[in-house]
This record gives structure tokens, C-alpha cells and sequence, in this order.
């Protein structure tokens, strides 16, 4: 079944200026009771055994949040033995000196070491963390239903713990500088203003997101979205080490292939993604073909012509997200990768060498 998606208005979160039956189980299964008592989350004993690890970001347009990564396995030049604290690009900002404010109410002076805007992820370093200061680890990506909190400092409300569970995964976020942020999570927990760079935890203490953004729209109610622990684990040691993280891009425009798309184009399958355009001088441009023209069907505007990826590396694509997610945690600037592609009726196998994507705009 073809599904499609539709982007909303988000806006990004930061404080400017403020802070008579039998239930037969399947073989295997565990009781009712005992899943039951799976699920169950102790919220306070979850706020206590983790608030230490959470921290206020401030700098002189605003304030966030943050939590202190565990770098134990971290190389490079700026890999040390102090404290590094995980929080969003969008926090910080263009700061390169924080403010960091601890659970005990101490301050220490932060610098930021590493920002990738594209997964709106950056890390602080704090070379005098308070003594004690420990680490939250990271979990593998979450389920739908699974219990979560969001710790952070919404509206300078210090200390705060709101809980929900995972409404849905491996989403896209669009962003205000016209780009998406692939493969995040989405929760009904309440994110908002403050909460920003702040964990998502599940019930065992474990990080399953870098809280973004919410809904900012009439009507929406408790959608908020966070950066997924795969992203995380892809993106901070690079920063950590390296003070960047190297984009991978391949330079296209795409669309999922709808029947309206299918119509257009002739198409006896409704999978993959129609190539809308590529990116003169980009890497695809001498692998992949663009739409040559535009149908409006009904009242949307439909690409005619042009490749459609069905592949990559042998992984059927079924969305944008998909195709996202995989150049983001899979591949990186210089991979070569095989794309399966549908071009004048007939499949063939075209190879692209993964770019760099550039700074957007803005940043």
C-alpha cells in the first residue's frame, strides 16, 4: 500500500531571550500480567536516576537543554577526559562560549566543540565538570508504544520530566532552512519551548532521542519529535573528534511514486522515487535523469520523465525517509553506492559516488 506524507509547519524550539473469553497468548509470549509489568515506567525513580545527567544550555539569545554524553570511546583531537554535553545545532546557535548549568545549580563555561545543522545535533565541552557528573548511554531506536520521558527545561522550568510514549518512527522533520531531518522520532510527550537538545529516555534510563521540535500549529496536540539514537551514535563521536560531520548527499530531488505519478508516467508499480531533479554539478548528475516536465493532475503538480530509484545497495525504497536514513547512517562522503533504477521502462543499475552535502543557508 502506497502511503504518502505530509509535511507540517514546524516550528523549532528554543527560548529566545528567557529561558466470557480466553485471550490465547502466541507460543512463547509472556503472560498478560508480566507484560503488563514490562511496560510499567516508575517516573520518579526514572527523574531521579537520570536529572544529574541533564543540563540548561544558555548562551546570549537563549537557553535549552542538554545531557552529558559518554565519550569513553572517542578519538581524536578533541577527545579528552572531560565532560561533553549533547544538545541541538539550533541551541547553540552560532555561539562558540555556552553557559552550563548543572542539577546541583553549578555553572561551568562551555565551548562548543562540533555542530552538524543537517541532524541539528552539537556537543559542548566542559573541562571542570562537578565532580560526580555522569553520562546517560544511548539506546537502540525505540518502538511504537514504548514509554518515554522528556527531560529538559521548558520555558526555564528547570528540572521537568514529562512522559508519553513513541507515536512513530523513522520520520521526516522539515526545518525553517528548507532542508528535512531524516529518520526521527515522534512522541506524544510534551516538548516544548526550552525543551530542546534535552534527552527522550525509556523507562531504563537510556536515551532514544535528542528532543528538536514540536508542532506549533492549531489543532495539533502532543507531537513532538526527536533526533533518533542512530543519528546520535553516527553524528556526535564524529563531532567529538573531529569538530564536523561530513554530510552525505547525493544531490536529487524525489518524490514518492504515488499512482497519480504512476499515471503520468505509464508506470505498471506504484513503489520507489520518482527523480524530480538533480542537482547540476551534484554527484548524480552524471548517473541519474531528472523529471523533464511537469503535469498538474487534479490540482498537484506530478513529474513526467525521468529515472525512478527503486534501490540502493539492494535496499527496496519505499520512501524519501528511507532513502534518507540510509545515506545518513550507512554511508559517508566518497562511498560509491549501486542504485536500482527504472529508466524508459527498463531496470538498470546505475552507481553514484556519495558527496559532501554543503552548509545550508543561514547556518
Amino acid at each position: 500500500m502506497q502511503r504518502t506524507t505530509t509535511a507540517v509547519l514546524v516550528t523549532v524550539l528554543l527560548v529566545a531571550g528567557s529561558v466470557g473469553g480466553v485471550l490465547a497468548l502466541a507460543p512463547g509470549a509472556a503472560p498478560v500480567a508480566d507484560r503488563q509489568e514490562q511496560t510499567t515506567c516508575d517516573y520518579q525513580s526514572l527523574f531521579d536516576e537520570t536529572i544529574d545527567s541533564v543540563v540548561s544550555v544558555r548562551t546570549g539569545s537563549g537557553m535549552g537543554s542538554g545531557f552529558v554524553y559518554d565519550v569513553e570511546n572517542a578519538t581524536g583531537a578533541n577527545a579528552t577526559a572531560d565532560a561533553y554535553v549533547v544538545t541541538n545545532a539550533h541551541v547553540v546557535d552560532g555561539a562558540t562560549a555556552v553557559e552550563i548549568e548543572f542539577d546541583d545549580g553549578e555553572f561551568r563555561s562551555g565551548t562548543v566543540v562540533g555542530r552538524s545543522p543537517y541532524a541539528d545535533l552539537a556537543v559542548v565541552n566542559v573541562s571542570d565538570a562537578p565532580a560526580g557528573t555522569s553520562a546517560l548511554s544511548l539506546a537502540d531506536t525505540p518502538e511504537r508504544g514504548e514509554r518515554v520521558a522528556a527531560l529538559g527545561n521548558p520555558l526555564g522550568l528547570e528540572e521537568t520530566i514529562t512522559h508519553g510514549i513513541v507515536s512513530g518512527v523513522n520520520r521526516t522533520l522539515p526545518t525553517d532552512l528548507g532542508f528535512e531531518i531524516p529518520n526521527v522520532v515522534q512522541t506524544d510527550a510534551p516538548i516544548s519551548p526550552g525543551n530542546s537538545g534535552g534527552p527522550l529516555v525509556n523507562c531504563e534510563g537510556e536515551v532514544v532521542g535528542v528532543n528538536t521540535a514540536g508542532i506549533a500549529r492549531q489543532g495539533a496536540e502532543n507531537i513532538g519529535f526527536a533526533v533518533s539514537p542512530s543519528v546520535v551514535d553516527r553524528v556526535v563521536p564524529e563531532l567529538v573528534a573531529d569538530g564536523e560531520f561530513d554530510y552525505p548527499f547525493l544531490g536529487v530531488r524525489t518524490t514518492p511514486v504515488t499512482p497519480a505519478v504512476a499515471d503520468a508516467n505509464d508506470l505498471n508499480r506504484t513503489d520507489g522515487l520518482a527523480v524530480v531533479a538533480v542537482l547540476e554539478d551534484g554527484p548524480s548528475a552524471d548517473a541519474l535523469q531528472g523529471a523533464t516536465e511537469v503535469e498538474t493532475v487534479g490540482d498537484r503538480p506530478v513529474p513526467v520523465g525521468g529515472d525512478v530509484i527503486l534501490a540502493i545497495d539492494g535496499r527496496q525504497l519505499g520512501s524519501g525517509e528511507a532513502l534518507g536514513t540510509y545515506l545518513l547512517t550507512e554511508t559517508e562522503p566518497g562511498d560509491t553506492v549501486d542504485l536500482t533504477v527504472l529508466r524508459d521502462g527498463e531496470v538498470r543499475q546505475v552507481q553514484v559516488t556519495v558527496g559532501e552535502r554543503p552548509d545550508p543557508m543561514g547556518t
